[in-house]
C-alpha cells in the first residue's frame, strides 16, 4: 500500500501498539460522518495507531477531500483495489478493524462508529488481555 504522499507502507509496520484500521471512501456518507469521531480519537489516544485505509480512490481525490473537510489525519493509506477488505471478508463501507499490539484481529465493526461505540472498543483494545 501507499500513503497519500506516495510512500510504501505495510499494515505490519503498525505492530507494537493496538491499531485501528478504518476502511473508507470519500463517496461513502457513513464514512464521512464518522471521520470527525475517528480524528478526535486519533488526537486523544496516542497509545493506539489509527490507520485510514481508503478503498479504491486516488491520492489526489483523498487529499482534496481531507483538505476540504479540514481533517489533518495521520496514516492515510491507499488500497487501490480494495484488497484488504476482501482479505478480511468485508466489502461494506465503512468497516473498522481492531488489532491488538501483536497484530491479531480482535474485533470488527461494520457501519459508522459513534463516539461512545468507538470509546468502548478502544477501552477494550487498550486494556491488558484477560483470559476468556
Amino acid at each position: 500500500m501507499q500513503s497519500v504522499a506516495g510512500q510504501s507502507v505495510a499494515l505490519a509496520d503498525f505492530q507494537g501498539k493496538p491499531t485501528v484500521v478504518n476502511l473508507w471512501a470519500t463517496w461513502c456518507p457513513p464514512c464521512r460522518r464518522e471521520m470527525p469521531v475517528l480524528h478526535a480519537a486519533q488526537t486523544e489516544r496516542s497509545e493506539v495507531n489509527f490507520v485510514f485505509l481508503n478503498q479504491g480512490e486516488s491520492a489526489a481525490k483523498v487529499q482534496a477531500y481531507l483538505t476540504a473537510q479540514q481533517l489533518p489525519l495521520r496514516n492515510v493509506l491507499l488500497d487501490a483495489h480494495g484488497e484488504v477488505g476482501v482479505q478480511m471478508g468485508h466489502r461494506a463501507l465503512p468497516t473498522t478493524l481492531f488489532f491488538d499490539a501483536q497484530g491479531r484481529l480482535v474485533d470488527t465493526r461494520v457501519g459508522a462508529l459513534s463516539r461512545a461505540t468507538l470509546a468502548q472498543r478502544l477501552d477494550t483494545l487498550s486494556s491488558p488481555s484477560k483470559p476468556q
